[in-house]
Parts: C-alpha cells; structure tokens; sequence
C-alpha cells in the first residue's frame, strides 16, 4: 500500500504546471509606453502586471519611469523568461516576478495594475481589484473591458504596427 501513496505523490510531483489562461501576446514596446503613461507611472509607483508574459511592462516600468514591478504569471517558463530581461535590461533590483495565478494574487501593494487579458478573466478579476486596491491606484487595460466596469478613460489609437489598439483606464475611488 505505501508503494503506491509513494507512486500518487511522484506523479503529482511530475505533473505540467498549470496551464496558461490565455495565449501570450506581447504588448508592443510604444502600447507598452502608452499604457504606463496613462496611468501616471512614476518612481513612487509599484506596478502589477497580471499575465506578464516576458515581463517588458514592468521592466519598462522600472526602465523608463524608476518604478518598482511585479510580474505575475502561470506559465514558469515565461517567469525564466521576464528574470533574464530583467537582468539584462538591468532592473532586477527593481523588479520581482512570480508563478502564479493572477486570480489568487494579492494586489494590495500595487498602485498601479496592468493588464491584457481576455474580459471574462478581467471580469473574475475585478472583485480583487475593488477590495484590494487602495484610492488612487490605477488599472490599465490593453483592448479588453472589465464587464461592465466603466473606465474613467478610453484611449484609441493606431500602435507603431498599423493596428487599432484601446486602452482602458480606471482610477480606483474611496
């Protein structure tokens, strides 16, 4: 019998991690700009970026604006990824990612969270957003609503790649 509790928990061990949500896209690097110029970013800022792929948000963040960023993924092999851009781009002391799934994190740190996820896991998210985020944090969407939530900003634009992109921005109210 212990042989095979020992079998079960090998197998759990060797199990695929989670599998990711949503396809990786990459933000190009001028929405990326955008979207942190949107929201404001500046040194005093901690970002979020949920879904945060090859971490380029939040090293662009700690890069361009001197802010502080967390990256949150399911996927480890893109966490490897954002921790080698980061220290080439050299701001791993700024930035610290994470493998996990960005419906479990806690955002309560952040003053400002980015996202470019689908809108149903927008929508899931939203109630995270709304009890965690302090007034004056700021969301940012890349071409996805959070349901019925209204932005306080709409931004449409044509990206360095020819393509209609929108921006949502809402400013979390006391």
């Amino acid at each position: 019998m212990p042989s095979v509790l020992l079998a079960a928990a090998l197998a759990a061990s060797l199990a695929p991690a989670q599998a990711p949500r949503a396809p990786f896209v990459a933000t190009p690097p001028d929405v990326v700009d955008r979207m942190l110029r949107l929201a404001q970013t500046g040194p005093q800022d901690v970002v979020y970026d949920l879904g945060c792929g090859d971490g380029r948000i939040v090293i662009a963040a700690a890069r361009r604006f001197g802010a502080r960023g967390v990256g949150v993924d399911i996927d480890p092999v893109r966490i490897d990824e954002a921790r080698a851009n980061a220290k080439a781009a050299g701001v791993e002391r700024l930035v610290t990612f994470r493998v996990q799934d960005a419906l479990e994190t806690d955002v309560s740190e952040a003053t400002v969270v980015t996202l470019y996820l689908v809108s149903a896991l927008n929508v899931k998210l939203r109630p995270r957003l709304a009890s965690q985020l302090r007034p004056g944090a700021r969301v940012v969407s890349h071409n996805f609503t959070i349901g019925d939530w209204e932005p306080d900003v709409v931004d449409v634009f044509t990206s360095a790649d020819g393509l209609s992109r929108t921006l949502y921005l809402w400013n979390m109210k006391p």
